[in-house]
């Protein structure tokens, strides 16, 4: 028995067996080992009595459930054509500068992904992008700099979203 295998029957007994229990679960694989699997799929389609096609199909679907590694801070960068009118080309322009990678690609250290993704949910403060789960809002490339600085030398930045 592989390892995946009780720890997704864990959460198929956390959260029950039946389609709509899928999405949580994936989540919660994706909260815990920061990516989905091959062999996770597999088994979640297993446990749900799902098609291995139809749980990928979902995966795939959600920019948020990683199917393939990321770097350990995912950069996000909203694409909404509210985004484009406020300057995001701008801001993906500095991230691919400084981190020295194209949009989808991780830095060679494995620290940044960059991607860019649909409405983050702040299109009334683009330009915006999300690094893991913490929102950035009303972005300049000076903003970008300071914020990447500091994931650079201390794993966090102390430049909070801005809220009206």
């Amino acid at each position: 028995m592989n390892q995946i295998q009780p720890y997704v029957r864990s959460l198929a007994d956390k959260y029950g067996r039946e389609r709509e229990c899928l999405l949580p679960i994936l989540q919660e694989i994706v909260a815990t080992e920061h990516v989905l699997s091959q062999d996770a799929m597999v088994e979640v389609a297993r446990e749900l009595n799902l098609s291995a096609a139809e749980v990928y199909g979902t995966a795939s679907f959600y920019s948020f459930l990683n199917t393939e590694p990321y770097g350990k801070y995912v950069i996000r960068v909203c694409k909404s054509i509210v985004a484009e009118m406020k300057g995001k080309k701008e801001i993906v322009d500095k991230l691919c500068d400084i981190l020295k990678i194209k949009v989808g690609e991780t830095t060679p250290n494995g620290k940044f992904t960059l991607l860019e993704t649909n409405d983050i949910g702040w299109s009334d403060q683009e330009p915006s992008m999300l690094i893991n789960e913490k929102p950035y809002t009303y972005l300049t490339p000076e903003k970008i700099v300071q914020i990447i600085a500091e994931y650079q030398a201390n794993g966090k930045s102390n430049n909070h979203q801005q809220i009206n």
